[in-house]
């Protein structure tokens, strides 16, 4: 009995994903656990392993890399030993044929094996950097195992000022489309762009969002960082001020459990939830994802760091995994880095709440009667006000800036 090979489901919302292409060769013995193909679902790429074995067979109309594909498409078979030929259609009764329900890789591997096309694989970042500079990337050598191309090898072709070679067929020249004459151009837009937007728009559309800004004394904050640095062990990474927050956050809301909850529609309730757990926004060549660290109140700063980098690192290669990015009660944001005092961060549905982090800047403040610098740091929290009104949403920043103010002993703790 013929088993069909089925696209499925790596995100709670995932109606349909980007086909990347198959690990496994036409006439190939697949086993349980094999990795059989890639799939770029919501925010990130996975391999799809089997959980029947068989020898694969592809049909003429499965799906090309880049092909956007519905959940459920059966897209190839598993044959068994007495057979020999692909069924002629989907058979409509029971027990002809039956799907074989693929489940979520483990962390995927970096590079996939062999695809039966003689067209060169590349991966979905790689295809879309190269619409954007308007390469054809299949005249191009791929460093990848198979040589698979990927990001690095159509930026070096960028470099190489293979980016004139032909227009980009992603870009379209469109004149007074602005209304004033001037040509202007657009982009397609990939899986993981349209999700992203399609969540900001919901979440404009369900929410009540209010934005509160303030400022808090780090000085304390920036001087026991400067202490990790000259105590952290070598080749370890220091904690960054998006770890520390993320634990502070955690204690924070233990005190302010509506600023943990979400609104469930339907039934119109407030669900709080148990325990925080913390998603950080994470800017990507890909978009932005949110991966959640789980139970941060009570993990210590170094295991906090260690898994913080570990999850950055995953989410800029594209191998978060769903999971990864999911079971989140309460998100930040740092746009510190770029200088950016006060912003209004877009809650992270179904969510409560989200923390923006502005710079950190040293700024003249009065100490009875003398002026003297120290470090102030900026906090913008967007709260649904559904869920959680006004003086509370503000206790809850006024309580994480006095833990910000004097963080030593629950940062070391």
């Amino acid at each position: 009995m013929a088993i069909a090979i089925t696209i499925p489901r790596l995100g709670w919302s995932m109606e349909e994903g980007v086909f990347v292409g198959w690990l496994k060769r036409e006439g190939e013995p697949v086993r349980v656990g094999d990795p059989i193909f890639s799939l770029e679902g919501e925010k990130a790429t996975q391999d799809v392993e089997s959980v029947d074995e068989g020898t694969l067979r592809i049909p003429p109309d499965a799906p090309s890399p880049g092909q956007t594909v519905l959940v459920g498409t059966i897209i190839g078979y598993l044959l068994q030993a007495d057979e020999s030929e692909l069924p002629a259609t989907t058979p409509a009764g029971p027990g002809e044929v039956r799907q074989s329900a693929p489940v979520e890789a483990a962390p995927a591997r970096v590079e996939a094996a062999g695809q039966r096309s003689a067209k060169p694989r590349s991966s979905p970042l790689a295809r879309r950097i190269a619409r954007e500079h308007g390469i054809d990337w299949t005249q191009l050598v791929g460093s990848g195992s198979s040589g698979r191309i990927r990001r690095d090898d159509v930026l070096e072709a960028v470099r190489n000022g293979q980016a004139a070679s032909r227009p980009a067929p992603a870009t379209t020249a469109v004149g007074h489309e602005n209304g004033n004459g001037a040509p202007s151009r657009s982009f397609s837009v990939d899986a993981t762009r349209n999700t992203i937007a399609g969540r900001m728009v919901e979440s404009l559309r369900t929410t009540a969002p209010v934005t509160l800004t303030t400022t808090v004394d780090a000085t304390n904050l920036v001087g026991l960082r400067r202490q990790f640095k000259a105590a952290w062990p070598a080749g370890d990474e220091i904690p960054s001020y998006n770890d520390f927050l993320i634990k502070l956050c955690a204690l924070a809301l233990r005190d302010h459990p509506r600023l943990n909850a979400r609104w469930r529609p339907g039934d119109a309730q407030i669900v709080v939830a148990d325990e925080a757990h913390i998603g950080f926004a994470v800017d990507t060549e890909g978009g932005l994802l949110v991966p959640v660290i789980k139970g941060p109140a009570d993990l210590g700063i170094r295991a906090i760091a260690s898994r913080s980098r570990e999850l950055v690192a995953q989410a800029r290669r594209g191998k978060l995994r769903p999971v990864d990015m999911q079971g989140g009660t309460f998100t930040i944001t740092n746009l510190g880095a770029f200088g950016i005092e006060t912003f209004t961060p877009i809650i992270n549905i179904p969510e409560c709440a989200i923390l923006g982090v502005g710079k950190i800047e040293c700024r003249p403040v009065m100490d009875g009667e003398k002026v003297v610098g120290r470090e102030q740091m900026f906090l913008s929290l967007t709260f649904d006000h559904r869920i959680v009104d006004g003086a509370p949403a503000a206790r809850f920043l006024q309580h994480l800036g006095r833990l910000i103010e004097n963080p030593g002993p629950w940062l070391m703790s």
